[in-house]
């Protein structure tokens, strides 16, 4: 299940970089978005994932509301808003072997 959810987490983390690099972005220093996050949007960390150059991507999401934000902090401690969306569900399935 570890293997599984990392797995998953990865393929988000290229996903944000990808959109990373094609769309502007809110960003600000790292405790006031999750500080938003938290207390706006009841939304908690669910995964996290090391990017290129040092940057760390994470998964936000809320049980409550199912709605979920990833974002992407630089080295220098700001953190970028990547993608928000709605019905976030925490999988378990396994992925098919490697052809």
């Amino acid at each position: 299940m570890k293997a599984t959810f990392f797995r998953m987490t990865m393929c988000l983390g290229i996903m944000a970089l990808a959109a990373q690099q094609v769309q502007a972005r809110t960003c600000a220093p790292r405790e006031d978005i999750v500080k938003r996050l938290t207390e706006t949007y009841g939304e908690t960390r669910r995964g996290i994932g090391i990017a290129r150059q040092g940057a760390v991507m994470e998964v936000y999401a809320s049980d409550q509301s199912g709605s979920w934000t990833i974002t992407v902090t630089l080295p220098d401690g700001m953190t970028c808003l990547v993608a928000s969306g709605q019905a976030y569900e925490n999988m378990a399935e396994a992925l098919p072997p490697n052809a």
